[in-house]
């Protein structure tokens, strides 16, 4: 699993759901990692993001933003969680209060990211995951 995500790394082409409401900050987003991947999945809110891990059981990642409307990121995360345990899914909001990030742990999320987040921050991150 290591060396195969470790080629498409080089390669750029690993498979990464980004979920955002928010169309400013999905395109932000796609600019960010475009050192991981060249044509991101993009879900604009939970049901989506369901729906599209059903149907790519190949995503690497996903970039789960919280605060949305339909399905929240939370509860997204937890039906993912119901036919996918391993993938790394990492929950991200502008909106962090007390006990966001455990929250997210709880609900089935890798890790947290707080808006706004710098591109070395989301890399470091990533990394910290892809390359276990």
């Amino acid at each position: 699993m290591k060396k195969e995500i470790g080629e498409r790394l080089q390669s750029k082409d690993l498979k990464i759901l980004i979920v955002e409401d928010d169309p400013t900050s999905e395109m932000m987003l796609e600019i960010m990692i475009e050192d991981y991947c060249k044509t991101p999945l993009i879900a604009f809110n939970g049901l989506e993001a369901v729906k599209l891990c059903k149907e790519n059981p190949d995503i690497d990642f996903v970039l789960m933003d919280i605060k949305m409307q339909v399905l929240n990121g939370y509860e997204a995360t937890k039906q993912i969680r119901e036919f996918n345990k391993d993938l790394i899914i990492f929950a991200q909001t502008a909106f962090a209060l007390p006990g966001d990030r455990e929250k997210a742990i709880e609900a089935g999320c890798n890790d947290y990211i707080s808006k706004p987040y710098s591109q070395s921050e989301l890399k470091a991150l990533i990394n910290k995951y892809i390359m276990k």
